[in-house]
């Protein structure tokens, strides 16, 4: 299935691209998402009728993400859960419960921008959390979960 991206999609392409997808992915994510459409003869010359607007909007996302990223820069935040005397939680903490701590603390971040390569945390203590606020934006967060 050949699509044109609509914005910068990690691992596939930029703005403009045509590429060539899987069926599944391109009609059940990136053409519902708005991150792509076919590339019919219409589309190819509606988007470069277009294409400045998009590249516009593209920047626009662009210098949000940043401007988040700096609000972000070397944040942190507290976490208080059941645990064992030991240090052992009962139960996690995972991507929502650190996106709600943040926008609680007045940073607003979405469940799917948190990256937790290793899985959840389980145990009391500091951890370092990736951020993902864009494909090019990325930052470090701290979290401190504590015995509550």
């Amino acid at each position: 299935m050949q699509l044109i991206l609509l914005q910068k999609v990690k691992n596939l392409g930029v703005l403009g691209d045509k590429v060539n997808v899987k069926p599944g992915y391109g009609r059940n994510y990136l053409v519902p998402q708005g991150k792509a459409v076919p590339a019919t003869a219409d589309n190819v010359a509606q988007f470069e009728q277009r294409r400045a607007e998009f590249e516009a909007k593209a920047n626009q996302v662009l210098s949000g993400a940043e401007g988040r990223k700096a609000a972000l820069e070397g944040a942190s935040v507290t976490l208080s859960a059941n645990a064992s005397p030991e240090g052992k939680l009962f139960g996690s903490v995972g991507p929502r419960d650190i996106a709600e701590a943040f926008t609680a603390a007045g940073k607003p971040l979405e469940k799917s921008e948190v990256v937790m390569g290793e899985g959840p945390l389980r145990h009391i203590g500091e951890f370092e959390v990736q951020v993902h606020l864009h494909a090019d934006v990325h930052t470090t967060v701290k979290v401190i979960v504590t015995a509550g």
